[in-house]
């Protein structure tokens, strides 16, 4: 869901990749599932295309997204471990 942009903080005209409508700045969700979860996070910084509702997400929300979803992972994973070995 989404494609990562270089870190934009201005506003600048920019265009979707796919439908060529605008982007303009919103806070969103984004959701993943993997690895036999799902996750929702709240708030999410995005650039969002105002024709086809695409959004495409900074280098840094990227980063902060995939740092979280590591998070999550390497909790599980401990977790099961915890439950094989007991």
């Amino acid at each position: 869901m989404g494609i990562g942009l270089a870190d934009s903080e201005e506003e600048v005209s920019m265009e979707c990749l796919y439908c060529k409508g605008t982007l303009v700045r919103q806070r969103i969700s984004y959701a993943a599932t993997r690895k036999g979860y799902h996750l929702i996070i709240h708030d999410v910084p995005a650039w969002v295309c105002e024709q086809c509702g695409e959004p495409l997400f900074d280098e840094k929300t990227v980063d902060a997204i995939q740092e979280v979803l590591q998070g999550v992972d390497t909790r599980l994973e401990k977790s099961a471990l915890s439950f094989a070995v007991a």
